[in-house]
């Protein structure tokens, strides 16, 4: 008899006996050898020890891979575009799972134009959704700088945020309905395009950021918005993050809703371009302690760069800016967005100790930022970069070596520094992680900083939908 560990079954390997019983019942080029991308994540820090890949076409054959996937007891970790940074997508502990790729489902299914909605299947990535958004005359708000690669299904499976959180929300409160495949090989067709539909427990925000541990998500229907009809952007020097966060109440002041993006940047991120990425094209000779690039979105009455210089003005008599760049063209706007859209990159070569996806109120941030760093301080000497999308609370806060170091020179001090960073988000009312998800990275953390009740009936609702604990075994909720 098969034992169970903290409730769920136990698992068994994906091996020849299932590989063979599992191709059986799929089309011949379904099931295969892992090649080396579908073990390995971006920030190198984990690797998987190998595992079997299935990629089907449909939702019936997700079907079909779980079904068998429960009767024989083996687990099911689902890849994305493999861009995940906690390691949901990487099984590196346990035995051999099933790795289940939605590459191949790839199709944008209906655009109603008419109803501001798009439907697509999973593996679409998030660039393909706003070019198709894009072609319907049509937006679809949600940015991220690995949205080249980034599929749909792994967005709305890790709810992802991105830099228009601020005006249009997360990747929840773009999604109308889905269809997903539930641990128990049934098909749940809720592919609605209602903005109103108020029958009963609603299983898509169940399953959205729940990162495959409920169900794998085969389908979306998503919002779209009216294109704004004029764009503006500028790169603005700020005094400090407490003059950003000024900056951001004036800018709402003078444009509401308008404001699509608001950014901080940190001197230090120009420092790791100008290091790395030597081809960024800079706009400042020096780089400046702290900056934001705003972005607006305005109606066709609207002149953009006449708002922001407005903005400008009043931003510099009351002592909020010291200096600024409107962007004059498109491409003037897309190098500042550049800027923005490298800093990931940047830190990957640079190399961080500890790097941390956290979010507080936005009256805390300056006090965070300040606290944080003279924690740190305490520990040892390190480079820091922080930045994100302060206009939402969400920062990027990275340590790193200082220059002739690496990473490797302090890994004894990474859960130090972890430990540092997240206990401080914690006393602030914050969160440990914002939106990159918990994964695996992350679910010792959830356990230490999460509330005890949310946690009891996390497990519950694990136990209710997936009892065997196939779905995704030890993301979020510990096996």
């Amino acid at each position: 008899m098969l034992g169970r560990i903290n409730g769920f079954m136990t698992l068994n390997p994906a091996d020849d006996a299932f590989i063979t019983t599992l191709s059986a019942v799929l089309p011949d080029d379904t099931v295969r050898d892992a090649a080396p991308k579908y073990l390995e994540e971006p920030r190198a820090r984990y690797q998987a020890a190998g595992g079997v890949l299935a990629l089907p076409r449909t939702a019936q054959e997700v079907a079909t891979i779980i079904r068998h996937a429960a009767e024989k007891q083996v687990g099911i970790v689902p890849y994305g575009g493999g861009t995940g940074l906690v390691g949901g997508q990487i099984a590196f502990e346990g035995i051999r799972p099933l790795i289940l790729s939605l590459e191949r489902m790839k199709n944008v299914r209906e655009v109603f134009a008419e109803e501001n909605a798009i439907v697509v299947e999973a593996g679409v990535t998030l660039a393909e959704v706003q070019d198709a958004a894009l072609q319907a005359g049509r937006l679809f708000p949600l940015s991220l700088a690995s949205q080249g690669t980034a599929q749909i299904g792994g967005n709305l499976a890790t709810n992802a945020g991105g830099t228009g959180v601020l005006r249009y929300g997360n990747a929840r409160d773009l999604c109308l309905g889905l269809e997903a495949v539930l641990p128990d090989g049934q098909i749940w067709n809720g592919l609605t395009r209602l903005r109103k539909n108020n029958t009963g427990y609603d299983l898509r925000h169940l399953l959205i950021g729940a990162e495959g541990t409920l169900g794998i998500i085969t389908a979306a229907a998503l919002k779209l918005f009216a294109r704004p009809a004029k764009t503006g952007t500028a790169l603005l020097v700020v005094n400090s993050p407490a003059a950003a966060l000024d900056l951001l109440g004036l800018a709402r002041d003078q444009l509401g809703e308008m404001i699509s993006a608001f950014e901080l940047i940190d001197g230090q991120g120009f420092d790791f371009l100008a290091e790395t990425m030597p081809e960024v094209r800079l706009p400042f000779v020096e780089a400046p302690e702290w900056c934001v690039l705003i972005e607006l979105g305005l109606a066709a009455d609207m002149d953009p760069s006449g708002a922001l210089e407005t903005l400008f003005a009043e931003a510099s008599e009351a002592g909020l800016v010291t200096d600024g760049l409107i962007g004059q063209s498109a491409g003037q706007s897309a190098d500042f967005w550049n800027i923005r859209e490298s800093l990931p990159e940047a830190n990957r070569r640079i190399g961080s100790v500890s790097s941390h996806d956290i979010s507080v109120p936005l009256g805390a941030i300056p006090e965070y930022i300040k606290s944080a760093g003279e924690q740190i301080g305490k520990i040892g000497e390190f480079r820091i970069n922080c930045f994100g999308h302060v206009g939402d609370g969400n920062l990027h806060y990275n340590v790193f070596p200082m220059p002739g170091k690496s990473r490797a020179d302090h890994e004894n001090q990474r859960d130090a520094i972890k430990r540092c960073v997240h206990d401080l988000v914690h006393s602030m009312g914050g969160a440990i992680s914002a939106e990159h998800g918990i994964g695996r990275m992350k679910v010792d953390d959830l356990e230490r900083y999460g509330d005890p009740a949310k946690l009891s009936a996390m497990r519950a609702i694990k136990s209710a939908l997936d009892p065997l604990g196939i779905m995704n075994p030890g993301a979020v909720i510990r096996r």
